[in-house]
């Protein structure tokens, strides 16, 4: 995918998402039950970095734990919904607006980084590789990077698509990379989404020096939709 293009649809992410904040963040009031296979992972004064973070429903796995919570996310309108959701909670986390392509953090600052259901919003391999780049940066020595994306190869109604927008790329017609699909939200906008495979995330995150501790599928219990998640500890050099 060339740059430009792929700068246009990291623009168009964060415009979609202000627009859909209010009925995006009503879907997202909090976690998924599959996704307590992480909380083994949590400790006891960990520093965390919520990576793509929205209204800040992580913090659902937190809520038992004294830990060091920072949620990021370019979406303006997401991050304020996360502060008024959490303006008279005992909580106090911190949200901030933020890329994750280019965090505002030193460097090894956080115990773990979680990231879930954001990476497939992230345009072209070197983009993608930049996204892993910045994670590992600001993880600590020994630090792991919890990450879901979208498992849409394996829906049979995702694969027609998939197999369209590839139809268009090898005729000329599309800007996409093989993998690229747009997905409507409630027919307000279509969100661009990258359709990936296990391998393709563990090589990504394995190339820029994580070493994969766990990786599989999560299903959803009450509709055939799933995750892939990777669970990955970052090497020294």
């Amino acid at each position: 995918m060339k740059k430009e293009y792929a700068d246009f649809l990291l623009k168009k992410t964060k415009e979609d998402y202000d627009t859909i904040a209010d009925s995006f963040s009503l879907t997202r009031d909090r976690l998924w039950e599959e996704f307590s296979i992480f909380q083994s992972y949590i400790k006891e004064g960990d520093s965390i970095l919520d990576l793509g973070c929205g209204n800040g429903r992580l913090l659902e796995f937190f809520s038992d734990k004294n830990i060091d919570y920072v949620g990021v996310d370019n979406s303006e309108k997401l991050i304020e919904r996360a502060i008024d959701k959490f303006s008279k909670s005992s909580i106090k986390p911190k949200f901030v607006v933020a890329d994750a392509l280019k965090l505002p953090f030193k460097d090894e600052s956080f115990d773990k980084v979680f990231s879930v259901a954001v990476l497939h919003h992230i345009p072209s391999s070197e983009y993608r590789r930049r996204f892993f780049e910045e994670a590992r940066r600001v993880l600590k020595p020994g630090g792991i990077l919890i990450l879901t994306v979208w498992n849409l190869r394996g829906f049979t109604k995702k694969n027609r698509v998939i197999f369209k927008y590839a139809l268009l790329k090898i005729f000329g017609k599309s800007k996409f990379d093989f993998g690229d699909i747009f997905v409507p939200w409630q027919n307000k906008i279509l969100r661009y989404i990258h359709c990936f495979t296990k391998k393709e995330l563990i090589d990504l995150a394995e190339g820029v020096g994580f070493k994969t501790m766990e990786k599989g599928i999560l299903k959803r219990k009450k509709t055939k939709n799933s995750n892939i998640f990777l669970i990955a500890k970052k090497r020294a050099q």
